[in-house]
């Protein structure tokens, strides 16, 4: 049977009865990319250019902290300054002190070396130059012996005494060092045993003055 002699009241044969059977295919949209761009799809990575773009302002609060840490460092200098000034200033009261200090130690030294007289001590001697008892060079005790005093000696029996002023040693020993010249009169002569010895260098009492041998 032949297409002519089908029946006019046929249906569409299975090929005509098939979906889109006839039609002219049509393209399908594509997805363009924005010209010029990188693409933006997700997981990707974007960079901005140091040179082209322009820096952020700072917000109130780094505004506020940048002016709180230089008030700080500012304020740290400045103690800084201090101290080191006071520190200074301290140094140079102390030295400025000790230095009144050793001037007025020096001072009150010299006014009591000038106050206070020399002291020397006077041994009693025989012509040996031995020391004897102070009484022996005493014009009272040497009188009241039969003995006089004369040229700066005592003569007691035949003996002479005389003072050494300044040497050392003790009774029965030869006197060491000293002079047998009295001193000045501003100086004050005692003997050994705390006797004062008068002017001239006698004994209490004596108006002679020593002299060398």
């Amino acid at each position: 049977m032949t297409d002519n002699d089908k029946p006019d009241n046929a249906g569409p044969s299975p090929e005509q009865a098939r979906p889109g059977f006839g039609e002219q295919p049509t393209e399908q949209p594509t997805t363009e990319l924005p010209a010029g761009g990188p693409d933006r799809r997700r997981g990707t990575i974007s960079f901005q250019d140091p040179a082209s773009t322009a820096p952020r302002e700072p917000t109130v609060a780094e505004q506020r902290a940048r002016r709180d840490a230089v008030r700080r460092e500012r304020e740290a200098e400045l103690a800084a300054q201090a101290e080191a000034e006071r520190k200074r200033t301290l140094r140079k009261r102390i030295l400025i002190g000790a230095g009144v200090t050793v001037g007025v130690v020096a001072v009150v030294a010299v006014i009591y070396a000038a106050a206070t007289p020399d002291e020397v001590t006077a041994q009693c001697t025989d012509s040996n130059g031995v020391i004897v008892d102070d009484d022996y060079c005493d014009s009272s005790y040497a009188t009241s012996h039969g003995g006089y005093s004369s040229g700066g000696f005592i003569y007691i029996g035949g003996s002479s005494y005389r003072y050494n002023y300044g040497g050392t040693g003790t009774i029965g020993q030869r006197v060491s060092g000293g002079s047998y010249d009295a001193p000045s009169s501003g100086t004050s002569v005692k003997t050994s045993s705390g006797k004062s010895v008068q002017r001239g260098g006698l004994g209490v009492g004596g108006s002679g003055k020593s002299s060398g041998s």
